[in-house]
């Protein structure tokens, strides 16, 4: 295959970005995306040119630190018509047609200022969770399976939550640059589970607050953050914070005023 690529550079945060074109070819449809780009930095770095700097850990689907914006959708969508959840490690090029023009750009948000090329600092997300994101228990050994008995609803929820891997391409799917859906899903985990209660109502206020310090937007539900989710994390995440957040407003430490 024969690629035609349009990637964003830039040197550093202080300097400005540029879209650059590249004609990469003899590549395959077997390939990842990332592998893809190794490619390029191969023939990049043969020839004297700096290659194109981008995040990437466990190339499994897991860590989300390989999300760039690929034809404007976080992670790629598949590169179809109809995305498909995925992270951008585990999209593949046989999703591109031959000849295709494929244009890459790292996250855009206030909270994520670039640091070189396709790479953000995403570490405004883990403010948030520590601002808020524990719990309160004893060490020691594990407890049995069964000796909390939680409703099973409250269970899927929490776990569906928990499949929230913090990539931020909710972030760099909303127009508003909301961090939303990520606190929510961290929120919603805890708040669905008996071990999370003792700081519930402390958790939502602290955990919003910190999102709104980190210049991170306002959500107005347009929803973009959920259709491009790789783990599928449902708008009523969403919800779930709001109602923990308007209980937090007459409660204190747990307690009703």
């Amino acid at each position: 295959m024969k690629i035609n690529l349009r990637i964003w550079r830039q040197r550093n945060q202080a300097e400005k970005g540029h879209l650059v074109q590249y004609t990469l070819d003899g590549v395959s449809g077997d390939m990842s995306f990332l592998e893809m780009l190794d490619l390029l930095n191969e023939q990049l770095t043969a020839t004297g040119e700096d290659p194109v700097a981008f995040d990437s850990d466990c190339r499994e689907g897991i860590c989300g630190q390989c999300g760039v914006v690929i034809n404007g959708v976080p992670h790629g969508g598949q590169g179809v018509a109809q995305p498909v959840r995925t992270t951008t490690c585990q999209l593949h090029m046989r999703s591109f047609a031959d000849g295709s023009t494929i244009t890459i750009e790292p996250w855009k948000a206030a909270a994520f200022p670039v640091l070189r090329d396709l790479v953000v600092d995403r570490s405004a997300l883990d403010r948030i969770i520590e601002a808020g994101g524990y719990i309160s228990v004893n060490t020691g050994a594990a407890p049995d399976a069964h000796a909390v008995q939680i409703n099973k609803k409250r269970s899927d929820r929490a776990f569906d939550a928990a499949t929230c891997i913090g990539c931020g391409a909710c972030v760099a799917a909303c127009p508003n640059g909301s961090a939303m859906l990520f606190t929510s899903a961290k929120i919603t985990h805890l708040a669905m589970l008996p071990q999370g209660q003792p700081e519930r109502v402390l958790r939502v206020k602290s955990m919003v607050a910190q999102e709104d310090a980190e210049g991170f937007g306002g959500c107005t539900n347009i929803g973009e953050c959920a259709a491009v989710c790789p783990k599928g994390i449902p708008l009523e995440s969403i919800s779930q914070l709001n109602r923990d957040l308007i209980a937090s407003l007459f409660k204190h430490d747990g307690k009703e005023d």
